[in-house]
């Protein structure tokens, strides 16, 4: 499997905040055996790290919501239990997903531009932009050439510049096939 990530920071090793896909009250962990209580499964903001959560008792929790799950206090989560993958998802939360992905992509959005703005080629012929659906040759060509005239500034500068529709959304597409292991070559996703 490759990475196609730009480029090698020194990033936190884990999440710090993360939203809720779904959650039961009275379950059993799927990462801990043994562990019993407010299961909650979560997608991490910084790495789309999918995680089990142990939530606190007589505390109210709702779909979407976002935690801190940091090292620090946690005023709603007890700990984190391990990393899950998405055929460890409900179908709840499955269904939660790429709601919570296009909103991740949609705040985060400087970051996801500069992809835009920094992505290169991982094969003679293959550049890692056009692992985003709705980017073929043709939009690769216009991203490259109106990158080069000056950075792009924002999701509506890219569609404004390029044409391509939506970015944010095609991105948050992208970032859902990654999670759902249906690609050999990651970009915004951390490797399982």
């Amino acid at each position: 499997m490759q990475s196609a990530r730009f480029p090698r920071q020194h990033a936190k090793k884990y999440e710090e905040q993360a939203y809720i896909l779904d959650f039961q009250i009275k379950a059993r962990s799927r990462t801990v055996k043994g562990r019993e209580g407010i299961i909650i499964q979560s997608l991490g903001d910084e790495y789309f790290t999918l995680l089990e959560l142990l939530g606190l008792d007589n505390v109210v929790y709702t779909i979407g919501e976002k935690l801190y799950i940091g090292k620090n206090f946690r005023d709603k989560v007890l700990s984190v239990l391990g990393r899950l993958a998405y055929t460890d998802l409900t179908p709840a939360a499955k269904g939660e997903l790429p709601n919570v992905i296009e909103r991740i992509v949609t705040e985060k959005e400087k970051k996801f531009v500069e992809y835009f703005n920094r992505l290169q080629p991982i094969t003679p012929r293959m550049h890692a932009l056009e692992l985003i659906p709705g980017i073929g040759k043709a939009v690769l060509k216009k991203i490259l050439e109106e990158r080069e005239r000056r950075r792009f500034e924002s999701f509506k500068d890219i569609e404004e510049r390029v044409g391509l529709k939506n970015p944010e959304k095609q991105v948050a597409k992208r970032v859902l096939e990654e999670l759902k292991g249906e690609t050999q070559t990651y970009i915004f996703v951390k490797r399982q």
